[in-house]
Parts: structure tokens; sequence; C-alpha cells
């Protein structure tokens, strides 16, 4: 980093503080991505040879040629993958096993089927072009809708459907309530595919070898919520999870859910690596990320609404078909059941009925993608609530008020308590900033001008802390195992402090740039009372050293809610020991007495210790403690809220420990002549609870936003009817820059803290990128009402515009 002072005595700049203990390396290009890293000598880079067919048995697949290029020391296919290896477990019994390479058919463009092991990535790339397979080609299918169809072509030919999971609840008695109501409004929408797509695209080395008497993995992998994969990928190698030993490198270069899908990977390198019989690096690039990493589940859904005569919504039914491609690839079907707990959103809706269908297509699997679940629950349910107050002839905004959850702790239908809240005040204060008057006038003069202005709202619950017992609901209760049901938030945190008295606070949260170091740091200082500087945070990321459960991770916001508190359990047991080391010092003052600031302990009379100096009789003096004291200034210290309990017998569970808020109000104009949509202005107010940092928090509703964005205007996977992905490279598959996030934004927040979690905050990653979407569309609808123009599905563009308008012209 350049010195920023100055010679001159007149003019001198601030040096630069950054205000993430992250940013110094990262600006000073001092990262540790796995690109960085070499731990291994002799490390040879591995080619995918993968499929260019949706939807093909494979006939014979030719490894020789690729085997006799020079400099090539392995290659493995479909016969070693099928003779070695396990299929992954499964979230459900659906007939479609699961390995890294097709070993039968293929399924998807994309989809790997030979690895080239060799000597630089230059020689493994020409050895692969050697692979030659034969295809024996069948119908394809793209969409979930037409993978339902009784003639479909069918992907697992055991399973006998292409339906992965399919489940019916009910709760309170929908069926009367819609019998019984005033008014019903029903609605089909489609949600599309997209990816968050990442600076960093998958990286992998893997090293197999021969230990104790045994075959040993090691890896390392950009992977960013590791834990619940570990026991899936030593079931597939056949190994105890003893046997395999993860490390995730400090820094890895963006995820936003997608880099879960990494794990089949780590599989397959690693039987690379036994066949060659070295260490093995493989780097996706990005023709590859795009056609076979993963992205979020393209849904298609109908949502129907039983109201009374006053507007008030007394039942909801919802049926969500997810596109989950060629397999249900876990954590799938997660994006089905993560919003378990808060499917009616914001809204007192105490009867619901409900399916859930996961489908298989040749398409590329699925995972999770940032505000997963939410994006595609929400873009249903706000676009209902906009049409429902079209029917009625009632305000958008009044309809939302009228159904507003006002007291709290609140617990749905489906089983989620949403902790704490003020709705009406988020949404009050949202169209305060908006300054919803200016933008009625704006609509009003664009309308009288010809041209089209439209006002958008959407409100969404913000699940935090996810409770992965959700995952049994894809199972039905009768069908589960008992004794092993699936619950929990829990996560761990290593604190120790040396005879120095500085505090090293060790994470297994594995993120990816959301500044959990800043935070864990700043909370231990101020649990401790001590100066910034005499604490330090380190991510060090290995499943045989970092302190984790299989729930432990950076996935679904659960740092804030989680990591955080057990940071403040840890520091509050090393408090706890410094007090009692420094009544020694202190002729016997009462610990329980004693306060941490200012770096040094203190007692009520004005007497005080150096918290070092008190540290220093742990590490020095230990037989000077009081009874009972251990000489440990460490702790490990978890957080495993009793709130997140499995499923019930009778399906309802709290699918999140918190329920934060969002109220998004987004305006767009759009250009009568070229139906350019242009975003005009976005009012954000956010309920995280306790804000941790504001700076953060900011940097996280921003990031959200432009993911939305994306998805909203921009990102879509697309096909053609053989199969064939036609968005594979940054000319076709679009991503917002900075250009594209120039409008006006005006943020704000409301606290109410969360009774939960001992600071009272609750996550805030994605907040945004469930909300802006169904925003945009709602904004968007609203400038094409004069039009009669419906709006059903994302991405909304001036192309997507010129079919709507042209199919409405046809239509009349």
């Amino acid at each position: 980093m350049p010195d920023m002072t100055t010679d001159s005595a007149d003019t001198v700049p601030p040096r630069w503080t950054p205000s993430r203990d992250e940013d110094a390396a990262l600006v000073a290009g001092r990262g540790r991505f796995l690109d960085d890293l070499d731990p291994l000598p002799g490390t040879l880079v591995a080619a995918v040879v993968r499929s260019t067919r949706p939807h093909a048995r494979l006939v014979s697949v030719d490894l020789s040629r690729a085997r006799a290029h020079p400099g090539v020391a392995a290659v493995i296919g479909p016969e070693e993958v099928r003779a070695a290896l396990r299929p992954f477990p499964l979230s459900t019994g659906a007939a479609m096993p699961y390995l890294p390479t097709g070993v039968d058919k293929v399924r998807f463009v994309g989809e790997p089927i030979a690895v080239v092991v060799a000597t630089d990535r230059y020689v493994a790339e020409d050895a692969a072009e050697l692979v030659e397979v034969d295809y024996e080609d069948l119908p394809a299918v793209s969409d979930a809708r037409s993978g339902l169809a009784e003639d479909a072509p069918l992907l697992h030919d055991d399973a006998g459907s292409n339906v992965a999971t399919d489940r019916t609840f009910s709760f309170g008695a929908p069926d009367d309530r819609f019998a019984a109501a005033a008014h019903v409004v029903t609605r089909r929408y489609e949600f599309p595919r997209y990816s968050s797509v990442p600076m960093e695209c998958y990286s992998v080395i893997a090293h197999w070898t021969e230990q104790d008497g045994g075959p040993f993995v090691e890896a390392w992998a950009n992977f960013h919520g590791p834990f619940s994969m570990v026991p899936v990928m030593a079931g597939a190698l056949r190994l105890p999870t003893s046997r395999l030993r993860l490390h995730v490198p400090a820094d890895i270069g963006g995820s936003f859910g997608i880099k879960a899908g990494i794990y089949p990977y780590v599989v397959l390198l690693a039987l690379a690596s036994k066949h060659a019989g070295t260490p093995v690096r493989w780097t996706e690039d990005r023709v590859e990320h795009l056609t076979a990493s993963s992205s979020g589940a393209d849904r298609s859904m109908e949502f129907s609404a039983a109201l009374d005569a006053g507007g008030t919504i007394t039942a909801l039914r919802a049926d969500l078909v997810d596109n989950v491609g060629a397999y249900l690839r876990p954590p799938e079907p997660s994006t089905l059941y993560r919003c378990f707990g808060n499917i009616t959103g914001p809204y007192r809706i105490d009867a619901v009925g409900i399916r859930a269908r996961a489908v298989v297509t040749n398409t590329m699997p699925t995972g999770l993608n940032r505000g997963f679940g939410g994006q595609q629950l929400y873009f249903g349910l706000e676009r209902l609530l906009d049409d429902i107050a079209a029917e009625l002839g009632t305000d958008a905004h009044e309809l939302r008020r009228r159904n507003l959850i006002t007291s709290f702790p609140h617990e749905t239908a489906t089983g989620g308590v949403y902790d704490s809240g003020d709705y009406l005040t988020a949404l009050d204060l949202a169209m305060k900033n908006a300054d919803l008057p200016e933008l009625e006038r704006r609509r009003d003069e664009a309308r009288a001008a010809g041209a089209h202005y439209g006002i958008g709202t959407a409100l969404v619950v913000d699940p935090s802390g996810t409770n992965i017992g959700y995952v049994g609901l894809a199972t039905p209760a009768e069908e589960r195992t008992p004794g092993r049901d699936k619950s929990g938030s829990t996560e761990h945190v290593r604190m120790s402090v040396d005879p120095q008295g500085v505090v090293t606070v060790l994470l297994g949260s594995v993120p990816q740039g959301q500044g959990h170091a800043t935070v864990a740091r700043k909370i231990a200082a101020e649990r401790l009372g001590l100066p910034l500087d005499q604490v330090r945070s380190v991510i060090d990321m290995d499943t045989a050293t970092t302190p984790w459960t299989v729930t432990s991770g950076s996935y679904s916001s659960r740092f804030a809610p989680l990591v955080t508190s057990a940071v403040v359990a840890a520091a509050d047991t090393i408090a706890t020991t410094v007090r009692a080391a420094a009544s020694t010092l202190l002729d016997g003052a009462d610990p329980e007495t004693l306060v941490l600031d200012g770096g040094e302990v203190r007692a009520p009379d004005g007497r005080a210790v150096k918290f070092r100096h008190a540290a220093g009789v742990v590490h020095w003096d230990p037989a000077a403690l009081p009874e009972g004291v251990p000489a440990r200034l460490y702790a490990e210290a978890e957080f495993s809220p009793r709130e997140t309990r499995a499923a019930t017998a009778d399906d309802r569970i709290n699918s999140s420990l918190c329920y934060g808020f969002v109220a998004e109000i987004v305006a767009v104009r759009i250009d009568p002549d070229t139906l350019e949509i242009e975003v005009d202005r976005v009012s954000s107010v956010h309920d995280a609870g306790t804000v941790l940092d504001q700076t953060l928090l900011d940097g996280q509703v921003y990031g959200a936003l432009v993911h939305g964005l994306g998805g909203a205007a921009y990102e879509e996977f697309t096909h053609a009817p053989s199969g064939q992905p036609t968005a594979a490279t940054f000319l076709d598959y679009l991503c917002p820059t900075s250009a594209e996030a120039g409008f006006e934004l005006r943020t704000d927040h409301v606290v109410s803290p969360s009774p939960l979690t001992p600071l009272g905050a609750k996550g805030c990653g994605e907040g945004s990128s469930m909300s802006f979407p169904v925003a945009y569309a709602n904004a968007v609808a609203d400038a094409l009402a004069p039009l009669g123009v419906p709006v059903t599905s994302l991405p909304l563009h001036g192309e997507v515009l010129h079919q709507l308008l042209n199919h409405d012209r046809k239509d009349a």
C-alpha cells in the first residue's frame, strides 16, 4: 500500500485506515485465495471432459488416446467412478442416484464424464480433447412444467417419474376458508433460474494417500459452507469422516451460496489423485462455471388467496414446482423448504395449504443462491398482493397494512416464530423516505405525456440463523427414522489469551467477504473491555482443527445471530477467569464486583490492574488462583438455541431462529419508444435487530440490492428447445455493473432487537435479494397497468416488454 503521507508541512492528508480488518491485505494484493496456495510439492493439474449433450446414453468412453498422450499421469472416467464411489446420499428416497460424473447417461450439457491429470493445464486440455465419447442421444426436457408431463422423457429410469419429491401440507383448514371466502384471487407466476456469479470460480486441490493403514484424503477447496457436506463427501468416498480433512482458504472471491455446490469436484479430484499417485489441482474456467457449477432453482408457482369482504386474507394456497436440474443434489430440496416457517410473509394468515414439488430436468443442478427460497417465495406472494389490490380496486399499501402482523412474538400457521418486529413503522418509513406523493406525481405526469412510470412495493420477512431441520420436511413424518431427526443452528468459536494479554478469536464461519473477522474482533474487544489493537481475529477453516458441527458455515445469514452469540459466550468465559485472576492482585477483591474496561480490571473502590497483568497470573502464577478457578485462558464456546427444533409430527417447524424485515419501494421509468426500463428511485428499510456494524450492514444491503437487480432485469439461464444452454458466456448471460446500479437509493433502518440472541442481532445479508426482484416487477406492472399487460415472470427488460406488448396486440 502506498504511503499516503506528504512532505508538505501545510497539507498532511490522513493516513488511510481500513474500515475492515480484511481490507488491507486485499487492496495490497496480499489475499490468500486458493490459486495463491501451493501446499503440496509435486501437484499436477486436471482438466475435466464434459458432456456436449443435454441427454444421452453413454455408449462408450474411450480414454486410451488421452492416456497415451505425453505428460499425462492419469485419466479416469465412468468405469473408475462406478467402481470406487458410492452415489451421494440424498435428502429424499428418490431413485435418482447422483455421482460426480455420468456413468450410464449424461443428463445435462457440461456434466463431467472424465478427468485428465497432467503436468500442466495446457497438456491436460490437449489430452482431454482425445477422449472419445460415443453418445446415443435422447429427448430432453428443460423446464419443470414440461418435466411433469406424462409423456416427458425420463431422466432417471428407475424413478419412474421426473418428480424427485412431492409433498402436500395443510394447516388451519384452508379449504373451509376458501369455501366461505367473499373473494378468491388465483395467479400463476414464474421465477427464473439465475446465479450470482462470483469473481473466483470453483477451485480444488486434492491428495489421496495411505496413512495409518488406510486411505486418507486431504483437500483444499473454496467452499463457503463445507461442514454439512463433509459426511456427504466421506460417504461417497467410502471413508469415515475422520479420514477426510478439508481446508478452506482465508479468502474466497465471492460465493453467494453457489460454492456450496463444489463438493462433487472435491470427491472427483480425490479419486483422480488416487489414480495419479500425486496431489491434483483444478480451477474451473468461466464457461465451465456458467454451464456446470450451480444456480438457484427456477420455480413455477400458483398462489391463491381467500379474502373476506373487508379485504383481509383468511387463507393462502401455494403450489410450488422447483426445477432442480438433472439431480436432486444436496442440499436440495432446500429451496422449497428454507422459508417454510415464514411462507405467509409478514401477514396474519392462519390457514395455509401447500404443495411442494421438485422436478428433475436436463439442466445444470441447482442449489443455494443468495436469498434462496425467499427470492422465489416472495415473487409469488408479493405479486399476488398487488394483483389482489388491482382486482379489489384498493390501494396496494393499504391492503398490505390491513393484513400486517402487529404483535410479537408471532407464530405462523406453519410453525415459524417471528421473534420481534415493527412492520408498520418500517413500511411507513419506507413510504416517507420514498417521498411517495412525489413519485405518484411523476407517474401522473408520465402517463399524461404518453410515457410509462410505475411504483412497486415489497414487504418480506427475512429469515436468519437457519434451522437445518427443515430438510426433514421433504420426507413424510411417518417415513422419518425415529431418533434420527435433524435440527439446529449451532455455531462454535474458539478464543484464547496469550501471556501479554492479546486475545485471539478463531472462527470457522468461512466468510466470503462479509467482514466476519472485523465484527468478531469488535465484539470480543467490547465484551472484554479491551482496545481493538489487543484483539485479533483469525479465519482458519480446517475440519481437523477448527471446532465445527454439521450446521456450521456461512449460509442463510447465520453469522450475526449465531456466530456472534458464540463469540459472546467465549468472551464471557474468558472474562470470568480474568476477573478471578485480577482479584489476586487486588487483595482478594470479589471477582463478581470487578469490571473490565479500557484494558484494565477495576474494583468498585477505583483500584485497577491491567488486563494483561491479570492474564499473566494465569500463565505465570497459576497456583495463586482462587480454588476452583481453572488455569486456562482458552474457551471453546457454542451457541445452540433450543428454539430451532426438528419438524413436528404434523410438519410444523420454526425454520429459522430469527426473522428480520424489509420494506422496499421501487420506482421505474419505461421509455415508450425503446421500452428500456430505468430504475428511478429505491427506498429500502431494513430491520436486522441490533446493528453490529453500520458500514458492513449497509454493504450487505447494497450488495443484495444489486444481486436482486441481476435476477430482476438481466441474469437468466436460458435453453434452446433441444436442451442446449444458450447463456454460457457473458455475451449472453448479462450481469449488472455499477452503471446499471446508478439509481437513487435511500436506505434506512428500524431496530427491533431479537430476544433470542445475546446482542439482539439478526441476519442482514439476503433481504434485498429477496425483496427487490418482486418490488421491481410490481413497479413495471404498475407502469404497464394502463395497457392491461400482465406481469407474471422475470427478468423484465426492453426485449421482454416488446414481446409482451406484441403478444397483447396479437391477442387483441
